[in-house]
C-alpha cells in the first residue's frame, strides 16, 4: 500500500488523492482557505442559541414569581431594566433585562420528559410513523448557504445530544461537543502530515471496497472522506478552542454551563447556524430550593455574560436566544419541597435577534395555574425565532413518506416580541 512521504503538503496531497480517486471516477476536493471575509462574517451571519434546561425548569420561581400565595416559593421577585420583575437569584440578568423578554403565557401539551422535549424542540408531537426535524436541523438547513465555507457543521450541540433532523437526515444531525470545545471521538491534535496519511491508506481501502461492487459509489465515499478532512484542517477549527479566550472572558461566564456559552458564542462567530447548550438536571420534585439557590447564580453569571459579550461585538442583533426546558413545574409545592411537571401555563426566555426587549409576553393568573392571555404554544416559538432569522413561515418541507409538513407546524407569531 502506498502512503504519502513525510512533509508532504496537504495541496500535494490533494493532488495525490485526485489521481488516486480517479480509479473510482471521481475526484476529491478540498476547503484549503476560507474565501469568505472574517469581519463580514461576524456582523452578518445569522445564528440562534438554546439553552436547554432538561428536566423542566420551575419558570415560577425564575420569570413569574408569585410571592405571597399558596403557590408561590420562598424566593423574592427584584426589579429589572425591563418592564417586569424577576427572581431575587438574577441580579444580573437584572442588568441586562432590557435586552431579553418573558413569555409568561405558554400553554402547552406534553408534561413527560420524552414526549415535552421532542414536542419543545420541533413544534410536533411525537408520532411513530414521522420523525420531525428539530430547531437545529431545521434553521441549519434553512440558513446552511448563507456562509458557503462553512467546513465545521451548522449544528452543533454542547454538553450533550439535541433532538435529530428526522426526515431532514443526517447532514442536518447535531455535532456533540463538550463545553471545552472536544469533540467525541475525533483526535483534534493530530499532526497534519500523519492525518494526510492516514486518510491516504482509508482511501486506498474505501476504493477496495468500490471495486468490489459492494453497493458503496465513489461519490458517497469521497464526500464523507472530504467533509471529515475538512473539518479536521480547517482555519475555522479554532473555533472550538475555547481556552484561548482570554483569562478575563473564561471568568465573567463562569465554569461549566459557563463556558459552554462561552464556546457557543465562538461557534456562532464562525457561521454556525444553530447552537444548543445543555445544562439539564432540573427533574426536582423534592428539595427544589436548596437545588436552586445554587444553580440560579450559574445561569445569572453565564447568561447574563454571553448577553453583554454578543452586544459588545454587535452580533446580538442577528442572534436569537432562547432558553428553556420541556416544560415547567407545577404551581402547587409537593410537600412543601418540589414541584412536579407542568405544561399548562408556564414562562420561556427569548431574546436578540432584532426581537423586542425589556418586555413581559402574557399572565398567568394570581396563583400561576392557568394563563389569562392569549396563550402561545411550541409552535408559535418557533415560528417566531424562524421569522427573527428570516426564515420563511410559508416554507413547506417534504416528508420521506411524500407528506407536505409546513415549518414550525404552521404556528403563529408572538405578535409582541416582534418589533
Amino acid at each position: 500500500m502506498k502512503t504519502v512521504p513525510t512533509g508532504m503538503s496537504r495541496r500535494h496531497f490533494m493532488k495525490h488523492m485526485a489521481g488516486t480517486a480517479a480509479m473510482a471516477g471521481t475526484a476529491l476536493s478540498f476547503v484549503d482557505t476560507l474565501r469568505a471575509n472574517a469581519d463580514t462574517l461576524k456582523k452578518n451571519n445569522k445564528s440562534a442559541i438554546l439553552m436547554w434546561w432538561g428536566g423542566g425548569a420551575s419558570a415560577m420561581d425564575m420569570w413569574d414569581l408569585k410571592p405571597g400565595t399558596a403557590t408561590g416559593g420562598p424566593f423574592k421577585s427584584i426589579a429589572t431594566k425591563g418592564d417586569y420583575e424577576i427572581c431575587e437569584h438574577f441580579p444580573m440578568l437584572a442588568k441586562v433585562a432590557d435586552k431579553f423578554s418573558v413569555v409568561r403565557s405558554m400553554s402547552t401539551r406534553e408534561a413527560d420528559h420524552d414526549r415535552g422535549r421532542y414536542y419543545m424542540h420541533t413544534g410536533y408531537v411525537p408520532n411513530p410513523a414521522i420523525a420531525h426535524p428539530s430547531y437545529g436541523s431545521v434553521i441549519s438547513h434553512e440558513l446552511g448557504d448563507q456562509v458557503p465555507d462553512l467546513a465545521i457543521p451548522p449544528f452543533i450541540s454542547i454538553g450533550g445530544a439535541s433532538v435529530g433532523p428526522g426526515f431532514l437526515g443526517m447532514a442536518y444531525a447535531p455535532l456533540v461537543v463538550g463545553s471545552n470545545g472536544q469533540i467525541r471521538n475525533l483526535d483534534m491534535g493530530i499532526d497534519e502530515n500523519r492525518l494526510m496519511q492516514r486518510m491516504h491508506m482509508l482511501r486506498e481501502v474505501e476504493n477496495g471496497f468500490i471495486k468490489q461492487n459492494r453497493g458503496e459509489t465513489s461519490s458517497e465515499h469521497a464526500k464523507i472522506l472530504q467533509k471529515t478532512l475538512d473539518l479536521m484542517t480547517s482555519e475555522q477549527m479554532s473555533a472550538f478552542k475555547v481556552a484561548s479566550e482570554p483569562a478575563e472572558a473564561k471568568e465573567r461566564y463562569g465554569a461549566g454551563f459557563g463556558q459552554s456559552l462561552l464556546l457557543a458564542r465562538r461557534l456562532t462567530e464562525a457561521g454556525v447556524s444553530f447552537v444548543e447548550a445543555d445544562l439539564g438536571g432540573w427533574d426536582m420534585h423534592a428539595g427544589i430550593f436548596p437545588a436552586l439557590e445554587t444553580r440560579l447564580p450559574v445561569l445569572d453569571q453565564s447568561i447574563s455574560a454571553l448577553i453583554e459579550d454578543l452586544e459588545a461585538r454587535g452580533r446580538l442583533k442577528d442572534t436569537v436566544l432562547i432558553a428553556m426546558g420541556e416544560f415547567s413545574r407545577t404551581p402547587r409545592i409537593n410537600g412543601g419541597t418540589g414541584r412536579d411537571h407542568w405544561a399548562r401555563s408556564w414562562s420561556v426566555m427569548v431574546g436578540g435577534g432584532g426581537l423586542k426587549g425589556g418586555i413581559a409576553v402574557g399572565k398567568t393568573n394570581a396563583e400561576g395555574t392557568s394563563v389569562e392571555t392569549e396563550p402561545y404554544s411550541a409552535e408559535d416559538l418557533m415560528a417566531t425565532v424562524c421569522q427573527a432569522l428570516g426564515i420563511s413561515l410559508k416554507t413547506t418541507f417534504t416528508s420521506k413518506s411524500g407528506r407536505p409538513m409546513k415549518i414550525a407546524n404552521g404556528g403563529k407569531l408572538i405578535k409582541e416580541l416582534i418589533a
